[in-house]
């Protein structure tokens, strides 16, 4: 790649009662490696995002995968002209993402995953199975899967609530799918605890199938959540932004409505 910063993405559920004492490790090398992006560290896990250069980004892997919790963690990469993130932030949290469930415990147990590729081809197939969207409204208006069950989350801790009242059919498989995977850990173990009898989870998410098969069956951008805001299902950098006053990301359709005013308003919060 012709761009000179390299993203990374990453996350494993795993026991860390040492938590808090893995905080100062982390900052240290991502301050020596010059690294820009959020750690976030719970009992639960580990959560990141980061940019740097490609030696920086094998600096912090080399470092990471000292400790055995952390081997072979699976990456979503990019690049980008610029660094994705502008500060760096290493975090201590009850969840890596938050559902509000002490029950729900994806380092014990998670539901299967489906490849992109055989996901692809289920649809490619036409297969009676429920495609679930388990992501953000303001993510889904970007783009998702066509003929995709959006839920009309405005966060994730709504999720338990929206599934339990949920009229989807229990006894119909259910392929569910965000942008790195992480949410579907915890939402897929909630719907099997539900009663839903068959229930996969996209691998890496809606970055891994761009990365795996490009961009069938899909419609519109992936909204990222970093500075660049969205990406195209080759992985590119899109011109949507994000509005200074209500952070609700637009497009470039949306940028000409003479509610856009840059760091005061846009049609979702004029009023």
């Amino acid at each position: 790649m012709d761009a000179p910063f390299v993203n990374i993405a990453g996350y494993r559920f795993a026991a860390l009662d040492d938590r808090d004492a893995l905080r100062e490790p982390f900052r240290n090398t991502c301050k020596e490696l010059e690294l820009l992006g959020t750690i976030l560290l719970s009992m639960e896990g580990i959560n990141f995002f980061l940019s740097g250069t490609q030696d920086a980004i094998d600096g912090f892997v080399d470092f990471l995968e000292k400790d055995e919790r952390f081997i072979d963690i699976p990456l979503k990469i990019s690049y980008s002209a610029e660094r994705a993130f502008r500060k760096m932030y290493v975090r201590l949290k009850k969840e890596i993402i938050s559902m509000g469930l002490d029950e729900i415990k994806p380092e014990e147990s998670t539901a299967p995953g489906i490849s992109p590729a055989e996901f692809r081809q289920w649809l490619d197939e036409g297969r009676d199975i429920t495609v679930l969207d388990t992501r953000n409204d303001y993510e889904i208006r970007l783009g998702t899967f066509t003929k995709s069950v959006n839920l009309g989350l405005s966060t994730f801790r709504g999720i338990p609530k929206e599934i339990q009242n949920s009229k989807l059919n229990k006894d119909k498989p259910v392929v569910m799918f965000c942008t790195g995977g992480i949410r579907c850990e915890k939402a897929s173990q909630l719907m099997l605890n539900e009663g839903f009898s068959d229930v996969r989870q996209l691998k890496g998410g809606i970055l891994g199938y761009f990365e795996e098969v490009g961009g069938d069956h899909w419609d519109g951008d992936c909204f990222v959540f970093d500075r660049r805001v969205a990406v195209n299902p080759q992985l590119e950098e899109t011109n949507t932004v994000v509005c200074f006053a209500c952070r609700e990301p637009l497009t470039p359709e949306e940028q000409l409505s003479e509610d856009f005013i840059i760091g005061e308003s846009c049609s979702y919060c004029i009023d």
